[in-house]
This record gives C-alpha cells, structure tokens and sequence, in this order.
C-alpha cells in the first residue's frame, strides 16, 4: 500500500463510512457462526486477523475469542501492537505465517489477498493454520472492470469474481459456507466513477478513500451498507456488490 494511504487509514477508520459499514457487514456475518467452535469443543475460540493493519477490526473479532495479528507495514503494526488486544506479529501472507498448524478456529483475512502476488499459495497457508473444520472469512474487492485509481495506489495485483476466489479456494482445500457481494447499492455510481476516472486520465492517481465526505453524506453512505449488513444478518445474500466475502471452511482430515 502507498505510504500516505496507509496513514491516511489511520485517521479516517474510525469515521469514514467504507470502514464503519464494512464492520457493520461482518459483525452480521460473524453472528450467523456464532458460537464458534473450539479445539476440543472447550474454552475460547483462536482468531487471526490476518494482514490486520492497524488493528481496528481485531477489537470487534476480540468480542469473539482471542485474537492475533499479523501485519507486514511497520507503521500499522506499531499501532496494532499498541492497542494490546493481543499479540500482533510481522508477517506477511507472502511468506510462511509464524504459526503451527491448526492453531486458529477462525481466520480472517479483509481487502488482502488482492495486495498479495501468490494468492493461492497464501489461501494454503492459512488453510495450514485454520484447524479441521475451521472457518477462513475474506473479504475482497470484485469485478476486473471496476479496476482504478485506488487500486493502484492500494498496489493491488487483481480485483475477483466468484469463480476466482471459489476456485483458488478449493485447491487449498477450503469450500464456501456462504458467499454474498456487498456495497452493492452504490455499485452503478461507483462504476460510473470509474468511467469517468479513466476519461481524465489523471497523471496523479486518487485513491477513493482520499477525504472523508462531509457528515451528513458520510453518515448516509453509512446507512446504505447497514442496510446492507441487516439483510446479511437475516441470512440474504447479495448477487452483486463492489466487494465480495466468502466464509470457507477448511475441510476435516479423512480418518
């Protein structure tokens, strides 16, 4: 990621609608697993946040269980580690994770495996981590023809449609428990946006999440995506959205 988007991030996750209504979504979605289940059906369920960045998300997932981080940016991993919700280690989904295998009843890993070269090999790996049974939620950013500007700067390798994730999903042994798109309400504006970008042509590319919109824009752009996240609660699934997330399950070892 640019250096002054990631510390943009830091300022804005707290109030920037895209944040807040992407924890509302998953919030909905976690509660349908709810409880989630534990090694040995006893005791607190092991979460990874992996690629957790500064660490905002892992207060929600600390709800849940006991959380860990990974996160490669130094910058990010300084403040996750500061917000001592649990361990936060350097890692990276390029590399090995510094964990054994099975150690996690749950893992989630949001708007990262676009930002990773080998995606497949980094679905493996957490498939490692993810004990028998376990559960891998992801979030990703869809559709190759909303390619813009903030992915970009994001120094994403690709954005995803179903067919994609599912199928590097299923070589790492992992199968879909649910899937749905989200942010599907402004996705004809967004794509319109994108059209636009490419007409300009700008010669310094703009991230979306480059301001914060005024409040009460910011705060109705919010509600879109609650709205969103009360359908996903009651067990709805949306067709299509600018964002995709899947839950997957790892499958259990043959006896």
């Amino acid at each position: 990621m640019d250096d002054a988007l990631e510390r943009f991030t830091f300022d804005v996750e707290e109030r920037h609608w895209w944040y807040r209504g992407r924890r509302a979504v998953l919030d909905a979605v976690l509660d349908g697993l709810d409880p989630l289940p534990t090694a040995g059906g006893a005791g607190e369920a092991r979460i990874l946040d992996a690629g957790c960045g500064s660490g905002r998300n892992m207060a929600l997932l600390a709800r849940r269980g006991a959380v860990s981080g990974i996160e490669l940016a130094s910058q990010s991993l300084e403040v996750a580690q500061a917000r001592g919700l649990g361990p936060v280690l350097p890692g990276s989904l390029d590399d090995p994770l510094p964990f054994g295998d099975d150690s996690f009843d749950l893992a989630v890993a949001l708007d990262v495996l676009e930002h990773v070269a080998d995606d497949g090999a980094a679905l493996r790996e957490l498939a490692r981590v993810v004990a028998p049974g376990g559960r891998l939620l992801v979030t990703v950013p869809q559709y190759g023809w909303l390619w813009g500007e903030h992915d970009v700067l994001a120094h994403h390798h690709r954005r995803y449609t179903r067919r994609t994730l599912l199928g590097r999903a299923a070589d790492a042994g992992l199968q879909p428990e649910r899937v749905t798109a989200f942010n599907a309400i402004l996705l004809a504006p967004i794509a319109l946006a994108r059209l636009v970008q490419r007409a300009r042509r700008r010669a310094q590319p703009a991230s979306d999440l480059a301001r914060t919109p005024h409040g009460a824009v910011n705060a109705a752009l919010e509600r879109l995506l609650r709205a969103e996240a009360a359908l996903l609660r009651r067990g709805r699934d949306l067709p299509a959205g600018v964002s995709l997330l899947a839950v997957l399950r790892r499958e259990r070892d043959a006896d």
